[in-house]
C-alpha cells in the first residue's frame, strides 16, 4: 500500500506540475504505476500485434486498432496482448493482478505488453494505453492495476426529457474510455420502463434498444434495462407472468442485466416481503436458469436512510428474504447525499449485504434551472470495501454530465487516492481540449444548486468569496478587481457561444451562456455605478449614474425575459441561473448600497430592491419544508418535489407573502386522484384564516382546482393542511397560483 500511495502521489505532481508524463493523462488513474524516469518518446507509426489467435477479433482488439499506429506484421515495434492462460503473455503471468479486470501493462522503446487478468482487465489496459497516446507520445513505464469497485457507471433515472439515443451512444464509449462498466436504463419517463410496464417494446424503440446494447458490449459496458411495475402491480400470478413474459422479451433483444425498480411508490406495491418474493422468483426462474445473465438488482421503495421505517422493518426483511447476491440500491441518509463509512455500516447491517449506491450527482431534476458543471466530491474515500456497486444519476445534459462522470470514474476505480480538483481540471481538458480556459472560468460559477428541497449543495465562488467581501465593505481596489471577473465571465462566455469542437456541450450550455454574459454585464455596470457613487458627486455626462442605473435595470428585465423564453427552455424548467452564491448575490447588494449611497447625496429616490422575493414556504411536512418559491410575472410558483411526500396527519404547508396579494386562480396536483378530500386551503385575509372550496374537475384528474371564491380575494399567507386524520401519501408535482 505504501509503494501504491508514492508512486500515485508521484503522478499526481506531475500532472499539478504541468509535467508531460503520459501517464498523467490517463483516467481513473491507476493503482500502481512505476517509471523509468526517461525522456518521453514518440509512439510508433507502426506497430505488429502479437496475441493468440482468439484475441485478434472482438471488441478489444478494436479498441486497440483505434489508435493511430498501423498494424503491420514486419514492423520492428511489437505489441503483446492477452489474457491470464494466453500463450503468449505467458512469461507475464506473475506480473498480472489476480483481480476482477486487473491487467498488467509495460511500456518501453521497443515493445509493450498489455496482459489482462480477464477479457474486461484486458480492454481496460487497452483503454489505459490509449489515454497515454493522446498527444502522441509514450514514456518507458509498467502499470499493475485493478478497480476497487466491482461495479461502477450510471443509472438514468432522473424525472424530464430521457437522453436522446444519439447521447446514449455517446455515453456508452465515453463509460469504456474511462472504465466504467455499467449502465442502467431507467428513465422515469419511458412509459415501457413504467407505466407502461406490462406491453412490449414498440418496434422502432426495440431496435434502439438493441443497439444500445451493442454498443455497450463494444465498449466493456453491461446494459442494465430496468422495470419499473411498482405504480400498479398486482400481487398475483397473472402480474408477475407479465413481469415476467417482458423480461424474456429483452432477453430476446439482447439485454443480459436486469433491474427492478420499486421507487417513489407506495400503497401494494411498497410490501417488502412480496418485493422479495417477486425477486427471489425472478432469481430463481430466470436470472439463474439462463445461466448468462448477471445478478439481478433491487432498487427498494426505502432506498435512503430519512424514510426508513425501522418499526416496520422494510429493510431488514429485504435483508432477511432476498436470496443472496441480489444487488439493493441506495442513495444514501437522505434522496440526495455523500456517502460514507457510517452510511455504508448502517445500511449494509440491514439489509445483510453490501450496498449498491444510486448517487444522485449531478442530476439536476430538482433544481432544473441550475447547471451543474462541479467535481465530484465529499464521498468518503475508505468505502471501497463496503460497496457492490457505485453508479451516479446524471443530468438530463448528457455531454455536460461528462465533467462529473470523469470524476465518478476515477474516484470508483482507485478510492484512497482520488483527488477530485486534480480529476476536474482533467475533465474540463477532456471535454474541451481547445477552450478549456473558457469552460473552466464559465464553470466555476455552475457548481452549486442553489436552495432547493434536499438541502444539497455545493462550493462556488470561493475564488472571490473574500473579494466579494472586500467590494461590499467598500476596500480600494476590490470593485475593479471584482468587475475583471465579471469582464472575464463575458470573454469566456462569448468564446463557449462560437465553439465548434463539441457542439452538443455548447447546444446544453447555451442558455446559461447567455444568462452568464447578462450577469457579467450586469456585474460591470454595478461596479461602474458603485465607484461613481463612491465621487459623492452628481455628474452630468451620458455615463452618469442615473444612465447606468437605467442600464442595470434593464440587464435585470433581460434576464428575466431569459429566464422566461420558452423557445430556450427545457419541459418543467424553472429558469436560468448561475453564479447564485457568490457573485449574483454580491452584485445584487452592490446595486442597493451604490443607489442607496447615491440617493442619499443627491436627494434622489431610486429604487433600491436589486431582486428580492417577497414570498417564502413555511412547512411542518418536513419533505416540503425547504423547497424555493419563484415568481415569474403573475405566476407564483413552488419547485415540485419528485419523491413520494408522507403528509403527516395536520401537517401544515404555508406560504407567506411579505404583503398583501390579490388571488386570481390557483391550482396544484398532487398526483393522486381525488386527494382534494384530505386537505383544506385557507387564506390569510386580515389577520384571519378563510377557508377555500377545493376539487377535481375530473375522477381520473389529479390536478385540484380552487372555487370560485378564490378569484379577487386579497391575502398575505395560504396554508394547506391535511384534515383526513390520517398520513396521505402523495407527490407534489407542480403548484402554482396567480396574483394580479
Amino acid at each position: 500500500m505504501m509503494n501504491k500511495k508514492i508512486l500515485t502521489l508521484g503522478l499526481m505532481l506531475m500532472a499539478g506540475l504541468g509535467a508531460t508524463a503520459q501517464v498523467s493523462l490517463v483516467n481513473p488513474v491507476p493503482q500502481e504505476v512505476t517509471t523509468a524516469g526517461t525522456a518521453l518518446f514518440e509512439a510508433p507509426a507502426q506497430w505488429k500485434i502479437n496475441a493468440d489467435k482468439k484475441r485478434l477479433t472482438g471488441y478489444i482488439y478494436d479498441a486497440l486498432m483505434t489508435a493511430s499506429p498501423e498494424a503491420v506484421a514486419k514492423a520492428d515495434f511489437k505489441v503483446t496482448i492477452g489474457v491470464r492462460g494466453d500463450s503468449k503473455v505467458s512469461r507475464y503471468k506473475k506480473y498480472i493482478p489476480k483481480k476482477n479486470e486487473g491487467y498488467f501493462l509495460k511500456v518501453t522503446d521497443k515493445e509493450i505488453v498489455i496482459a489482462g487478468n480477464d477479457e474486461k482487465g484486458l480492454y481496460y489496459g487497452v483503454q489505459t494505453l490509449l489515454g497515454m497516446m493522446k498527444e502522441g507520445k509514450l514514456e518507458a513505464c509498467t502499470i499493475t492495476d485493478w478497480p476497487d469497485v466491482p461495479f461502477r457507471g450510471t443509472v438514468e433515472g432522473f424525472y424530464g426529457t430521457p437522453w436522446s439515443h444519439k447521447a446514449r451512444l455517446s455515453q456508452l464509449e465515453f463509460y469504456g474510455k474511462n472504465k466504467m462498466n455499467v449502465y442502467i436504463y431507467g428513465p422515469k419517463d419511458d412509459p415501457w420502463h413504467r407505466d407502461k410496464w406490462r406491453e412490449p417494446y414498440p418496434e422502432a424503440e426495440a431496435n434502439r434498444i438493441a443497439e444500445l446494447i451493442e454498443a455497450a458490449k463494444k465498449n466493456g459496458v453491461n446494459f442494465y434495462w430496468a422495470i419499473h411495475p411498482g405504480v400498479d402491480i398486482k400481487w398475483n400470478e397473472e402480474d408477475r407472468d407479465k413481469l415476467m413474459a417482458k423480461l424474456e422479451i429483452m432477453y430476446q433483444l439482447g439485454v443480459r442485466s436486469f433491474a427492478v425498480f420499486f421507487d417513489d411508490i407506495w400503497g401494494e406495491g411498497a410490501k417488502a416481503d412480496k418485493q422479495a418474493a417477486l425477486l427471489n422468483y425472478i432469481d430463481d426462474n430466470f436470472v439463474k436458469a439462463k445461466k448468462d445473465v448477471a445478478p439481478l438488482i433491487l432498487c427498494p421503495t426505502e432506498y435512503n436512510r430519512g424514510w426508513a421505517n425501522e418499526e416496520k422493518g422494510y429493510l431488514r426483511t429485504l435483508g432477511k428474504e432476498l436470496n443472496e447476491g441480489i444487488e439493493v440500491m441506495w442513495t444514501g441518509n437522505s434522496v440526495v447525499a455523500c456517502i460514507d463509512k457510517p452510511t455504508m455500516e448502517w445500511i449494509n447491517e440491514r439489509i445483510q449485504r453490501k450496498g449498491y449506491i444510486w448517487l444522485n450527482f449531478p442530476v439536476n431534476d430538482f433544481v432544473r434551472d441550475h447547471m451543474l458543471m462541479g467535481p465530484a466530491y465529499g464521498n468518503g474515500l475508505d468505502i471501497a470495501c463496503d460497496v457492490s456497486g457505485f453508479v451516479s444519476n446524471p443530468m438530463e445534459y448528457a455531454e455536460t454530465s461528462k465533467i462529473s462522470l470523469y470524476g465518478i470514474a476515477d474516484y470508483c476505480w482507485n478510492m484512497e487516492e482520488y483527488q477530485f480538483d486534480s480529476n476536474w481540471q482533467k475533465s474540463l481538458r477532456n471535454i474541451l481540449p481547445g477552450n478549456t480556459e473558457a469552460l473552466e472560468t464559465f464553470a466555476l460559477y455552475n457548481k452549486d444548486l442553489g436552495p432547493n428541497g434536499h438541502g444539497f449543495r455545493r462550493e462556488e465562488g470561493e475564488e472571490i468569496k473574500e473579494l466579494a467581501q472586500d467590494a461590499i465593505a467598500g476596500k480600494a481596489g476590490a470593485v475593479d478587481a471584482l468587475e475583471q471577473k465579471c469582464k472575464e465571465l463575458k470573454t469566456a462566455c462569448d468564446i463557449l457561444l462560437v465553439d465548434e469542437t463539441n457542439p452538443q456541450l455548447i447546444h446544453e450550455l447555451r442558455p446559461w451562456l447567455l444568462q452568464g454574459k447578462l450577469l457579467a454585464d450586469y456585474g460591470t455596470t454595478v461596479c461602474e455605478m458603485k465607484r461613481i457613487a463612491a465621487k459623492k458627486t452628481r455628474e452630468y455626462t451620458f455615463q452618469n449614474f442615473e444612465n447606468l442605473y437605467a442600464q442595470a435595470r434593464s440587464i435585470q428585465k433581460q434576464m428575466y425575459d431569459n429566464e422566461n423564453n420558452k423557445a430556450m427552455l427545457h419541459p418543467y424548467q424553472t429558469g436560468i441561473k448561475l453564479g447564485t452564491k457568490v457573485l449574483l448575490p454580491t452584485v445584487q447588494r452592490l446595486f442597493t448600497l451604490a443607489t442607496e449611497e447615491y440617493n442619499g447625496i443627491n436627494g434622489t429616490n431610486l429604487d433600491t430592491a436589486a431582486d428580492y422575493n417577497p414570498f417564502k414556504v413555511k412547512s411542518t411536512v418536513k419533505q416540503l419544508a425547504l423547497l424555493p418559491v419563484s415568481v415569474r410575472g403573475s405566476d407564483v410558483t413552488v419547485a415540485s418535489a419528485l419523491e413520494v411526500i408522507n403528509w403527516q396527519a395536520g401537517g401544515e404547508f404555508v406560504v407567506e407573502s411579505d404583503r398583501a396579494i390579490t388571488f386570481q386562480g390557483m391550482d396544484f396536483n398532487f398526483g393522486v386522484n381525488g386527494a382534494a378530500k384530505h386537505f383544506k386551503l385557507e387564506l390569510l385575509v386580515n389577520g384571519q384564516w378563510r377557508e377555500v372550496s377545493l376539487l377535481h374537475y375530473a375522477e381520473n384528474d389529479p390536478v385540484i382546482h380552487t372555487g370560485n371564491e378564490l378569484g379577487g380575494m386579497t391575502a398575505s399567507a395560504l396554508r394547506i393542511t391535511n384534515i383526513s386524520g390520517a398520513e396521505q401519501q402523495v407527490y407534489f408535482k407542480n403548484f402554482k397560483f396567480i396574483k394580479r
